[in-house]
């Protein structure tokens, strides 16, 4: 994470004390409504600053306009929390915090060290479960983040600390950080504004994760979900969790906590399914294209259990490269999304028009796998004024590039 200027944080933070107090919240409450109202930013600024006068104008604006993307996420509790850009980007689902929380404590844990507490919102569900948490940051406008949010949603059995993770977990002793039984961690994996893929950049730095989940076993630490496998731990559990078919978490949970060797959790509908395996299940086998198409949750697929699911649904791969399984019937499965198969041609653009144009397919959905094609410039180039629609997958068979045609209406 780049560093900022002393001069910017303290007037973040003074800027965040301020929104606390009864005029921030009255100035909060405006700006809020002026959002609702969809007020362009520059009317509702000038009529902030008539109303609650300069100093709260702008950062009232600043703080509704998270609030309102926070909404979704956090409910009503977005209404009372304070939340950055950078934090709220950095916040994690309060629902997937509730179930980290939980597993985290159910050995008997009743302490944990938030190490890199952003706005708070591990802290709040880890006290929300019962825990006594010590919540650490560096960054003194997270800390006033946690603080102020602990407050208004109010929390007890909260202590926000200036701490620097690296140096806590080096002084860490006996299963224990910062006199805590238990550890939650958050490395910060973006600089710049852009994401950084090399585990050892992140900060902390991949070598306070590792001694981390060694020194404190009862502990869980999120991760990039990209993470390479041989980085995982012997003895830790690595998990990937999706929600609505997108990757939102991985997780690397301490020997403590782990219950077995990889895990796909997926969350559809507000359903949590869960498919675990002790050890590497090894890849599935290949076969040719059949009638149904299924493409695996992203979990299942960065999890490393693909071939479980084959197994299940009696597929194959439709190229020992690629993740995407075939098999003869639809599959009523949390772990796949299906496609009927209609048709089944070698990549090229202009039959693939033709095939369209013939079966009265104007609209498409293109999905592709193992292709440098971009999807949206395909899906224009194939569109007409036909009334049918087709799902187009562009992908490789048996290593050769493929065009899979389904779900095809008229």
């Amino acid at each position: 994470m780049d560093p900022v200027p002393e001069e910017q944080t303290a007037e973040t933070v003074r800027q965040l004390r301020a929104l606390a107090t009864p005029e921030g919240a009255v100035a909060l409450a405006r700006a809020a409504a002026l959002l609702d109202d969809r007020v362009d930013a520059v009317a509702a600024l000038s009529r902030l600053r008539a109303e609650v006068g300069t100093d709260l104008a702008g950062p009232a604006w600043g703080i509704a306009r998270q609030r309102h993307k926070a909404r979704a996420t956090f409910g009503a509790d977005a209404d009372r929390m304070l939340f950055t850009s950078d934090a709220l980007e950095q916040a994690g689902r309060p629902e997937l915090a509730a179930r980290r929380a939980a597993r985290l404590l159910a050995g008997g844990a009743d302490s944990v060290a938030d190490l890199g507490c952003a706005a708070g919102t591990d802290t709040i569900a880890l006290a929300r479960a019962g825990a006594r948490v010590l919540a650490v940051d560096v960054d003194p406008v997270a800390r006033e983040l946690t603080a102020l949010n602990v407050e208004a949603l109010g929390i007890d059995d909260v202590w926000v600390v200036a701490g620097d993770a690296v140096e806590m977990v080096a002084a860490a002793r006996g299963r224990e950080v910062a006199g805590c039984g238990a550890a939650v961690l958050d490395p910060a994996r973006r600089a710049g504004g852009r994401r950084q893929l090399d585990p050892d950049t992140w900060s902390p730095p991949w070598s306070t994760v590792v001694e981390l989940l060694e020194k404190v076993p009862t502990s869980v630490v999120k991760v990039a979900p990209g993470l390479d496998h041989d980085r995982v731990p012997a003895g830790v559990e690595a998990e990937w969790v999706s929600v609505g078919g997108s990757i939102v978490e991985a997780l690397l949970w301490g020997s403590a906590v782990a219950e077995t060797w990889r895990r796909a959790t997926v969350v559809r509908d507000g359903v949590v399914h869960e498919l675990t395996a002790d050890s590497d299940p090894g890849p599935a086998s290949a076969g040719p294209v059949r009638g149904w198409l299924h493409e695996p949750d992203p979990a299942v697929i960065r999890s490393g259990l693909v071939s479980l699911v084959a197994a299940d649904l009696g597929a194959t791969l439709v190229d020992p490269t690629i993740a995407y399984l075939t098999s003869d019937a639809a599959a009523e499965s949390p772990w796949v999304s299906s496609y009927r198969i209609d048709e089944v041609l070698p990549f090229n653009l202009k039959k693939l028009r033709a095939l369209l144009r013939e079966r009265g397919v104007g609209r498409v959905v293109v999905k592709k796998r193992g292709s440098a094609i971009e999807p949206e410039t395909l899906a224009r180039q194939l569109r007409t004024d036909a009334r049918g629609t087709a799902t187009v997958v562009v992908t490789r068979v048996a290593g050769a590039p493929t065009t899979l045609v389904c779900d095809v209406r008229t």
